[in-house]
């Protein structure tokens, strides 16, 4: 598999990680036609040869956060300073959506520490049917959504929470959304109590959410995936806060929960090693080897194989942080 960590991206194979490109904060890795893409924090990144070699693809003076393709190949991709950008050669040449940052509600965009950042355009869903039809969170601003392209947005605001970290559609059905959020709010933290961070649900394309994470904690959630087969398993990682890190002498505190009827009832993926974990969750993905099961990786430079039935197996260690995965 290929690992996307805090220093580049590393080749994962039985004989060990080798790293192949050189960089810093790799948020995704992701196939999109002829090509594999990393987004760094420093550009996009693009292989002709499985992650072998790579080239800079475009959008050098951003970070790059989700890369995702359409039903007829074209491309987009999620920035900080938040903004959308569209390919439709490949990751040859990029165009900024220009309305999208021009919305009204970009102007308070931004990721309320001290002092103050650039919000990011973190999670992308594109209907799989009508490509025009486009939803994109952002951190912290809200869930911007058009269904022609770009003419027009919508704001969306799941249990009215701007803390947008990831967002899948349904498999089967595109008006079905999750999305995973945290306690940020344009003028700083919300208090930490249930609901004001976890998972929604939206059965309506976005119009109105439900609370999917009662009972839950911790609930500061981020990573997530959705099993592309039955039962289309969605797995969430989730910690006390936005900052837990194996660093602290208590450990991070996470957690994997899944759901096999969507978000409507959890179950913790956590074995007595891990329960909670004392390192963070991250750049988790379905396992395309054992179906039900997920990848995930660590800030301590882990990555395991989970089963459905809660088996860990290590599968590497000793990497720089590990912050995205794409497994073979």
């Amino acid at each position: 598999m290929l690992a996307g960590t805090s220093r580049g991206v590393y080749k994962v194979t039985d004989a060990g990680a080798q790293h192949v490109l050189a960089g810093r904060g790799v948020w995704e890795i992701t196939a999109a036609g002829d090509y594999l893409f990393a987004g760094t924090g420093a550009g996009l990144y693009r292989s002709a040869n499985q992650g072998a070699d790579w080239e800079l693809s475009g959008l050098a003076d951003r970070a790059v956060w989700q890369v995702r393709a359409d039903r007829n190949g074209e491309l987009y991709a999620g920035t900080q300073p938040a903004g959308l950008f569209h390919s439709a050669d490949g990751g040859d040449n990029w165009l900024e959506v220009q309305t999208f940052s021009a919305a009204p509600e970009a102007e308070h965009w931004c990721i309320p520490v001290d002092p103050p950042q650039p919000g990011q355009a973190r999670a992308l869903v594109i209907d799989r049917q009508n490509p025009k039809r486009l939803w994109v969170g952002v951190e912290v601003g809200g869930i911007m959504h058009t269904d022609d392209a770009g003419n027009a947005w919508r704001l969306d605001l799941p249990g009215d929470n701007p803390d947008i970290h990831m967002m899948f559609a349904h498999p089967e059905n595109p008006d079905i959304l999750f999305v995973s959020t945290g306690y940020g709010r344009l003028d700083g933290v919300a208090e930490m109590v249930e609901g004001n961070a976890g998972v929604f649900r939206s059965e309506d394309a976005g119009e109105s959410w439900e609370y999917a994470w009662h009972g839950i904690t911790p609930r500061y959630s981020r990573p997530m995936c959705i099993d592309p087969r039955p039962p289309f398993s969605l797995t969430v990682a989730s910690a006390p806060d936005a900052f837990s890190s194996y660093k602290r002498a208590v450990g991070a505190g996470a957690m994997l929960f899944r759901s096999d009827d969507g978000g409507r009832s959890w179950r913790s993926l956590c074995d007595s090693a891990h329960s909670p974990s004392a390192v963070n969750f991250h750049g988790l993905q379905p396992d395309p080897q054992q179906p039900g099961g997920v990848v995930v990786g660590t800030d301590n430079g882990e990555i395991w194989r989970v089963s459905a039935d809660s088996k860990w197996q290590q599968v590497c260690a000793d990497l720089p942080a590990v912050l995205s995965l794409l497994p073979e």
